[in-house]
């Protein structure tokens, strides 16, 4: 379960990986905001292309159906999926088809599941629970702030971390929630434990803690922030944790110390890990949009550093400056060849004088397609100057603004350069 749009990737099935290799896959046409594996070791990933990819080995399946960023994704043990997205809804995956759960007011951030409910959690401020089988779908009363995560212990008691820097316990029997710990600052991320509970925060904090009283256990803090994923593999007795310097961090959770601290990304955050079903493989994802995967054993042994040279990431003196704007503002959505693309918009080569929703190969909000646009100098200069909010209010483009009209020039001749 990750925060906001960030360049990511798609992660590699267990089952492809032995114990002497390091595997690396390519897929998804936008950042991957979350990763989950089967029990069988197929990688799920959800990302910001719109779509779910269901892995076995390099080749992906893709799941279409959300209209908007996938933000979470989990893999159920019966063989479905369910996702969360940026379009409020939680979706149930069989197979290629899936079904609408339920909706929230905003952004879906995190999913668990206990027995025949999935919970899901949402930036709104609301927790709901679905029923995976029958029932009536139930809201749980308010947690004070926006949810970041939550996660099942085996009692099915329902922990929450939410954006106000509360972790919180609902008591399976119902009624108003249990306040654990008061950290202050969000906390971001939860691993459920054997009696304890972890959880990692935006000011890098990195806690354990008693799992029935919120009593502090242990602390794990380095200097690095904000922590951005957490996996806990209970029979290897592992918990990994991801940053936003780019650093994973292994903690054996039996002896309770750091196994292994190291450089995972050359250049940006860490925001999706995920153990194989035998704990011997980590999947991680990061800036690049290359899912990798390592085996936990040999970590010591190589250079695991994730990211080779991509035109965004190369130094700023090295663009010019609307290349810089395109990289820093367009590239996460849109590519610059013709042709369809994975990415979550549709491609800009060509776009002066088209008209706005109007490539066939692209889905387009309504808004899109009804407005009398033609792409120009003038009308790209008002998108970036206003922002696709107030310039295009109804669309599915995410609010982006240039208030220099020295900068929105500046991308214009890129663009007129480059999607020729």
């Amino acid at each position: 379960m990750r925060r906001g749009l960030f360049l990511a990737l798609a992660l590699t099935c267990a089952e492809a990986v032995s114990a002497q290799d390091f595997t690396t896959l390519k897929g998804h046409g936008g950042p991957v905001m979350a990763i989950d594996v089967t029990p069988e070791g197929q990688v799920v990933t959800a990302s910001f292309d719109n779509s779910v990819g269901l892995w076995t080995q390099r080749d992906p399946q893709w799941l279409e159906g959300h209209e908007a960023a996938v933000t979470v994704v989990l893999a159920l043990p019966d063989g479905r999926i369910a996702s969360g997205s940026d379009d409020f809804t939680v979706r149930l995956w069989d197979n290629v088809q899936s079904r609408v759960l339920g909706q929230h007011q905003g952004k879906v951030t995190a999913l668990a599941r206990w027995g025949d409910w999935l919970a899901s959690g949402s930036w709104d401020g609301s927790v709901r629970l679905w029923p995976l089988q029958a029932g009536t779908p139930r809201d749980l009363p308010f947690p004070g702030g926006g949810v970041n995560d939550l996660t099942f212990g085996p009692d099915g008691a329902l922990y929450v971390a939410t954006m106000t820097g509360d972790l919180l316990r609902y008591d399976p029997q119902g009624g108003a929630p249990l306040t654990m710990v008061r950290h202050g600052f969000g906390i971001n991320e939860l691993a459920m434990g054997d009696g304890w509970i972890a959880y990692g925060a935006v000011d890098g904090g990195t806690r354990v803690v008693d799992a029935a009283t919120g009593e502090a256990l242990r602390d794990f803090t380095l200097d690095r922030r904000p922590i951005l994923a957490m996996d806990h593999h209970p029979q290897a007795g592992l918990l990994a944790v991801g940053d936003g310097q780019g650093y994973i961090m292994m903690i054996d959770t039996r002896a309770w110390k750091i196994t292994r601290d190291f450089r995972a990304a050359r250049q940006g955050p860490v925001w999706a890990l995920a153990f194989s079903p035998a704990g011997d493989v980590i999947h991680a994802g990061g800036i690049d949009d290359i899912g990798y995967s390592w085996p936990v054993a040999l970590l010591d042994d190589f250079d695991p550093a994730m990211g080779q040279p991509r035109s965004f990431l190369r130094a700023a003196e090295g663009m010019s400056n609307g290349e810089r704007q395109f990289m820093r503002k367009c590239s996460i959505c849109h590519a610059l060849e013709p042709g369809p693309s994975r990415k979550a918009g549709p491609t800009l080569h060509g776009i002066f004088g088209r008209d706005a929703g109007s490539l066939p190969e692209y889905t387009y909000s309504e808004t899109l397609t009804t407005m009398r646009i033609r792409w120009s100098e003038q009308t790209i200069d008002a998108l970036f100057d206003q922002g696709p909010d107030h310039y295009i209010p109804g669309s599915k483009m995410p609010m982006q603004v240039i208030s220099g009209a020295e900068d929105r020039a500046d991308l214009i001749a890129f663009l007129k350069a480059a999607t020729q």
